[in-house]
C-alpha cells in the first residue's frame, strides 16, 4: 500500500480532508498532517521529513502545497509523487502584510470564532446547500486553533520562499488541482504552474472553491486516485 501524506493548509486539520483517506483506502495508506504551532514553511517541511517511511507521496492543500514543494526542495529522493491543491508558488505580495495582519488582529481582539466568521465564507465555492452542510465543521476546526498559532502560520506564509524555481526540477508524477470557483488560488494560477512542471496534470473541480477537499471530496478523491495510478507499483513507496 502506497504511503501518502495529506498536508493541511492555514488553520486546517483533519477536517479539511474529510473522508478522503477512506476513499483512497484501496490505493493508499493516507495520513493527515497539520501544522499548528509552526511558524515557518521550512519547519513544517522538516516535520514531514522526520516521519517514516523513507519514501512517500505528498498531497498538499493551500499552505500545505507550499510545504510539499519545500519537502521536494529539501529531499526530492524521498518523494514519489506530488499533488498541489488550491495553492501557489509566488512570493509574498506587498498587499498581504496588511490583509493578513488585519486577520491576525481580529483573532487576537475578538477571538477565533469571529475570525472563522470573517475568513471562511469568501473561500467557499460549492452550492449553498453544500456550504451550509460543511460550514459548522469548518468553523469548529478554526476555533480549535489559538490566535497565536494562527499568527505563527501567517508568519510562515509572509516569510515563505519563492517556489517558482522549484517547479522545473520536479520529476515525479504531479497533479495540479483547483476549484472552478477558487478566487484565492485560481485555476489559471495552477495552469501557469503546470506549464513549468514537465508532464504534470491539471484537474479542475467544478462547483468548488478554495476548500475543495471538503467541498467536493468525491471529485477530489477521483483526481487523487488517478494521480496515484501514475506512480510505478514497484516503487519503494509501495512498502508501508
Amino acid at each position: 500500500m502506497r504511503p501518502l501524506f495529506l498536508l493541511c493548509g492555514l488553520l486546517c486539520d483533519e477536517t479539511i480532508w474529510a473522508d478522503i483517506p477512506s476513499r483512497l483506502a484501496p490505493v493508499a495508506n493516507a495520513h493527515v498532517m497539520s501544522f499548528a504551532g509552526f511558524s515557518s514553511i521550512a519547519g513544517m517541511a522538516e516535520r514531514v521529513l522526520a516521519a517514516p517511511p523513507p519514501r512517500f507521496a505528498l498531497a498538499g492543500h493551500s499552505m500545505g502545497g507550499r510545504v510539499a514543494l519545500e519537502v521536494w526542495r529539501q529531499a526530492p529522493e524521498r518523494v514519489t509523487a506530488l499533488a498541489l491543491l488550491n495553492t501557489g508558488v509566488h512570493p509574498t505580495r506587498e498587499s498581504e502584510y496588511d490583509s493578513r495582519g488585519l486577520l491576525v488582529r481580529l483573532a487576537r481582539r475578538q477571538g477565533m470564532a469571529a475570525l472563522a466568521d470573517e475568513w471562511l465564507p469568501p473561500m467557499m465555492g460549492a452550492p449553498p446547500d453544500r456550504v451550509a452542510e460543511v460550514m459548522p465543521a469548518l468553523k469548529a476546526m478554526v476555533r480549535r486553533f489559538t490566535a497565536e498559532s494562527f499568527a505563527g502560520q501567517i508568519n510562515a506564509l509572509l516569510q515563505r520562499p519563492d517556489a517558482r524555481q522549484v517547479l522545473p526540477s520536479i520529476t515525479v508524477p504531479t497533479l495540479l488541482l483547483s476549484g472552478t470557483n477558487d478566487t484565492w488560488s485560481s485555476l489559471s494560477q495552477h495552469a501557469d504552474m503546470q506549464r513549468n512542471v514537465p508532464g504534470s496534470t491539471l484537474v479542475e473541480i467544478a462547483g468548488a472553491g478554495h476548500m475543495s477537499p471538503i467541498e467536493r471530496p468525491d471529485a477530489v478523491a477521483r483526481a487523487l486516485k488517478g494521480w496515484l495510478a501514475a506512480v510505478p507499483s514497484n516503487t519503494a513507496a509501495a512498502r508501508d
